[in-house]
């Protein structure tokens, strides 16, 4: 599943093609995504500016004047920039779900092997939609600071990788990230949340955004269907340092690399250097 960092990079892939333009039309060739396509979507984006991209943890924003545009990758969605000049546009196979047609001919297309991704139009205060008003703070801001994840973590046993993926803790931490952002502050994924003090969340939150930044620098990590806006695959993998390194020798200590599950999510990390 494409995450923060893909996400990240899929929306600063995006922007400059779009921003500022005007919309001609939206071809739906398939509607059922993970909630159904507004059918309307070409009538109320036809004729419409966009006036800004964003992002709020794994949503895309598409901001208009009358509304926002969120599309979410769910598992194996992408979104592809063509222009005239490039000559790549060409037909759309059986994935290619949705494509936005800019006045001056560029199309965003919206790619989908899987389907559980979804595009949704809002029309009222973005902050105030139900899939993002009881969102966590960004990681890469500010308000994910020692003192906020020192305090949400108090009253909370599970273990401590757990609370760092939920989205109502922080957002956009997903599963490779978490291992890797535990591993380089040498915590245990399964020590209880409350149990971390002070200066360890302080040390969590410098390596979660220092694993993030150096992710989006890379262009994120390769999870079979992800590509960029230009159709690159990230090169985060590169530097996993116990993700997917079951039974291989852990960088710090040569010990192996061990593999649970949590949460029903493959969890990495190693017993010598993380407690």
């Amino acid at each position: 599943m494409p995450e923060l960092p893909e996400v990240e990079t899929t929306l600063r892939g995006i922007a400059p093609h779009i921003e500022g333009k005007t919309v001609e039309a939206v071809i739906l060739r398939q509607s059922k995504l993970r909630w159904q396509v507004n059918p309307d979507l070409g009538e109320i984006l036809s004729g419409r500016q966009v006036l800004s991209c964003g992002r709020r943890a794994k949503y895309l924003l598409i901001r208009f004047q009358t509304g926002v545009l969120l599309i979410h990758l769910g598992m194996s969605g992408s979104l592809r920039i063509f222009t005239p000049s490039d000559g790549r546009i060409g037909r759309p196979d059986r994935h290619d779900h949705v494509d936005i047609v800019f006045s001056d001919g560029t199309v965003m297309r919206y790619r989908d092997p899987r389907k559980f991704g979804a595009i949704l139009w809002y029309e009222g205060i973005e902050e105030h939609h139900p899939l993002l008003e009881k969102l966590g703070p960004e990681p890469l801001l500010e308000a994910f600071c020692t003192d906020y994840l020192y305090a949400g973590l108090k009253a909370q046993k599970r273990a401590v990788k757990l609370a760092l993926m939920d989205n109502a803790v922080v957002v956009g931490v997903g599963n490779i990230y978490a291992n890797e952002s535990l591993f380089r502050a040498g915590i245990s994924p399964r020590r209880p949340a409350n149990r971390l003090k002070k200066k360890e969340c302080a040390l969590l939150v410098e390596t979660v955004k220092a694993v993030l930044r150096r992710a989006i620098e890379t262009g994120g990590s390769t999870l079979r269907d992800f590509v960029d806006s230009d159709g690159k695959s990230g090169y985060f993998q590169q530097e996993y340092t116990v993700y997917g390194r079951h039974n291989q020798p852990c960088p710090r200590c040569g010990g192996l690399i061990v593999k649970e599950t949590l949460g029903q999510r493959g969890t990495f990390y190693c017993p010598n250097c993380q407690k």
